[in-house]
């Protein structure tokens, strides 16, 4: 018990320093590469930190097993929205620039219904059968490009702020790589970790598999935008949860979905209503609720409808 505990605490340790790093280095290189911290925080953040997503997808679509794949990508998108965005605006209330509003969060809300419409479409329109299939992700994956290529396109350098110093291109892509591989190494030490303390204390199956594994891919992207949201870089965060979300369902589940189609047959509609109410909270809060930002209160909101969740799913798992 007492190496686990080490190696949790080592595991914790390694994800708060990747985190620092890595968003001092993205910040650099986003002022180096004369674009927004938000589309640093969508590519390379966003990308980055949705790596364990993108190899625990893979692995269950080349092994046929596409239920990992969706349950993956879903547990994961309503993990960044409610509980890591929620979290992030409690520390700092996040500012939604314009652009944001017109692009980026219908973006969001877009991609989800088009997987919740497609792969439930048997379920929910009573067409066909609930399967995500290889056209279907090869259209994914162009979406996904189009995306991409937007958020370049029609993207505002912002200025950086007072008192920050210049950080040099090799120095900054070091970070970004060290704090990558301190995330990753760190949330699959803390995992594994958690899991061992867990059982030796006789913990259910059920609660590690939907508290402790369900979140664990998603350790990077929390510590991201907590230290993020602390160091005041809220578009970044910003960038980091809808670009998580965007590439989870577009580039995830496209690829995944032309190695093997994938079967949302293990998909219900709480999980299903849950992940679209969350996409529609952070709509309202960017036309509604928080006047140009999400503050404390969403973020209040968004954690008690993960809560709220999660007690249903250990009822019920």
């Amino acid at each position: 018990m007492l190496i686990d505990i080490v190696l949790l605490i080592t595991g914790l340790a390694l994800i708060v320093w990747g985190a620092d790093f890595l968003v001092d280095g993205a910040s650099a290189a986003a002022r180096k590469a004369g674009v927004s911290e938000f589309v640093i925080g969508l590519t390379i953040v966003g990308m980055g930190t949705s790596a364990p997503e993108m190899v625990v997808s893979l692995i269950g679509a080349f092994e046929g097993n596409a239920d990992v794949a969706v349950g993956n990508v879903m547990g994961s998108n309503i993990f960044n929205t409610l509980m890591i965005l929620g979290l992030t605006a409690l520390i700092l209330p996040i500012g939604i620039t314009p652009l944001n509003r017109r692009k980026d969060i219908p973006a969001n809300i877009a991609a989800t219904v088009l997987m919740l419409l497609i792969g439930l479409r048997g379920t929910i329109l009573g067409l066909g059968n609930d399967t995500l299939g290889r056209a279907g992700g090869a259209v994914f994956l162009v979406l996904f490009g189009l995306y991409l290529f937007s958020c370049f396109k029609f993207d505002s350098k912002e200025a950086s702020q007072p008192g920050e110093k210049p950080v040099g291109t090799f120095k900054a892509i070091l970070m970004i790589l060290g704090g990558l591989v301190g995330l990753v190494a760190g949330g699959r030490l803390f995992v594994d970790n958690a899991t061992a303390l867990a059982k030796l204390m006789g913990v259910s199956d059920k609660f590690i598999a939907v508290t402790i594994l369900a979140g664990g891919t998603s350790l990077p992207e929390l510590a991201t935008c907590v230290v993020a949201a602390a160091k005041k870089k809220g578009q970044l965060a910003l960038g980091n949860i809808i670009g998580s979300n965007i590439f989870n369902i577009l580039l995830i589940l496209g690829t995944s979905a032309v190695v093997t189609p994938l079967s949302f047959g293990g998909i219900d509609l709480v999980d299903a209503g849950t992940l679209f109410i969350s996409s529609v909270v952070l709509l309202l809060s960017a036309f509604t609720f928080g006047k140009d930002r999400v503050d404390r209160g969403e973020g209040a909101l968004l954690i008690a409808i993960w809560v709220a969740y999660m007690s249903w799913l250990i009822i019920n798992v």
